[in-house]
């Protein structure tokens, strides 16, 4: 495999074979989480068990009943559902998924939905019941959907990430029951263990991989998530945060990553109706790994291959960061993959596992507090808020300058403050997580 780097650096001997087992692990991680969704997955996570639910059922329920965890709930509350005409909320993705859903195409279930089927979608709604309540148990990521038509009933259950259907149960009888319910945040059932991976070994694997291998994944990523931002940047959408920092700010390419990325976000948080590649479950996160990292090759003016690497490294760092943390919960997952597109701006500036580690740990330091309140239009000036963060952290490498052991929660080593960052959102910010759930859905405060 020859190696391809960017202007500047330096060979470096081939550290990963093919017959490593990381490399095929890496690949593997890849397809699994670069796919293809329209709209907020969260959303769509319903509608894709709507409509696998009417599915099973046969024919169209005359009520339904969505039992959502906490985090699910704030994902849907405030998003606009695509080619549902402009409605939100869990009842109405549940709604699309059983009259105009085709489960076969998984997060893409909605992605074909004619004018008479969005007429049908409200009026499904103004005619049938779709009762939504609170989920049972702790497990933060589940949706358990019950449909009922006549005598029969269909219940399905998705556990611990956006497809993993652990339950099909029809008028009592279970047709499917797979997976390990409420996996941990390190473990999902279906998937490849991220155990394998590390900053060093992804850097490894960017450097010497054959770029076919990850090319039809990552290639549909770039073209995906960048049509989405020019859309963004053309429309208006939401609060339209990607044309205010081209029109306040000096048209400089720091300014350009950011805005890119926003405005990707600005278009899919309002409904548009354009598919993303996801990262870790989310649109968002697809698109702030990416985005920038294209914006930011194009500058450059590198070649195809190395865009491809430096995004590829961007989607595994995003990976790596998020698997101590979990797929949902009170960090923000945009922060995650803003420190990962900066690393990989690092990268493509002919840095390496020195540069993109000490990227990474100044970027951590400073915006690891950023809190998920759901998606909503604002998701677009909070990865606006990361990505800027993630530059910050490469130009204090170059200016000299870092966060050491000792200074907060930063630990001696790039994957120790990693850890502690697992640590910080999937434990520290538990509470935090169910208060922001209790302000969303105006409830009181415990206290």
């Amino acid at each position: 495999m020859d190696f391809r780097g960017a202007p500047g650096r330096k060979e470096r001997m081939i550290a990963m074979e093919r017959t490593d087992p990381r490399y095929h692990n890496y690949v593997q991680i890849l397809k699994e989480e670069l796919v293809p969704a329209m709209g907020c997955t969260e959303p769509i996570a319903i509608a894709y068990g709507a409509a696998k639910a009417r599915e099973v059922l046969g024919r169209e329920p005359e009520s339904m009943t969505v039992e959502a965890s906490g985090n699910i709930i704030k994902n849907v509350k405030s998003v606009v559902v695509p080619n549902t005409g402009g409605l939100k909320g869990i009842e109405a993705a549940a709604a699309a998924g059983v009259v105009a859903g085709q489960a076969d195409k998984i997060l893409e279930v909605i992605a074909e939905v004619t004018d008479e089927q969005k007429k049908a979608i409200r009026t499904y709604l103004d005619t049938h019941t779709v009762r939504v309540l609170p989920a049972e148990g702790d497990v933060i990521f589940d949706i358990l959907l019950t449909l009922a038509a006549g005598s029969d009933t269909v219940r399905l259950r998705i556990m611990d990430y956006h497809t993993n259907i652990v339950l099909i149960e029809r008028n009592g009888k279970v047709l499917q029951q797979a997976g390990k319910v409420g996996a941990s945040a390190q473990k999902e059932s279906g998937l490849t263990d991220r155990s394998c991976m590390s900053v060093e070994g992804i850097v490894d694997f960017a450097d010497t991989m054959d770029v076919d291998d990850v090319r039809p994944l990552v290639q549909r990523q770039i073209d995906y998530n960048y049509a989405i931002a020019q859309e963004g940047m053309r429309g208006d959408w939401g609060a339209n945060i990607g044309k205010v920092l081209r029109e306040n700010y000096p048209d400089d390419i720091k300014v350009r990553v950011r805005a890119m990325a926003a405005a990707g976000s600005d278009a899919r948080m309002s409904g548009c109706e354009m598919p993303v590649i996801i990262c870790s479950g989310s649109g968002n996160q697809g698109i702030t790994a990416s985005v920038p990292v294209v914006e930011y090759a194009k500058y450059l003016g590198v070649d195809n291959d190395i865009m491809l690497r430096a995004v590829t490294l961007s989607d595994l760092l995003t990976l790596h960061l998020k698997t101590g943390i979990g797929r949902l919960s009170a960090y923000c997952g945009a922060a995650s993959a803003g420190c990962a597109a900066g690393a990989a701006i690092s990268y493509l500036n002919g840095g390496g596992v020195r540069e993109v580690s000490h990227t990474l740990v100044n970027a951590l330091a400073t915006i690891s507090g950023m809190v998920c309140d759901g998606a909503k239009p604002s998701c677009a000036a909070k990865i606006a808020m990361a990505v800027e963060n993630g530059l910050l952290g490469y130009s204090m490498f170059r200016s000299g300058q870092q966060f050491r052991g000792g200074d907060g929660i930063v630990t001696k080593g790039v994957e120790e403050t990693i850890a502690n960052i697992g640590r910080l959102g999937r434990l520290g910010m538990r509470e935090t997580d169910k208060e922001i759930i209790r302000i969303m859905t105006g409830q009181p405060s415990k206290d």
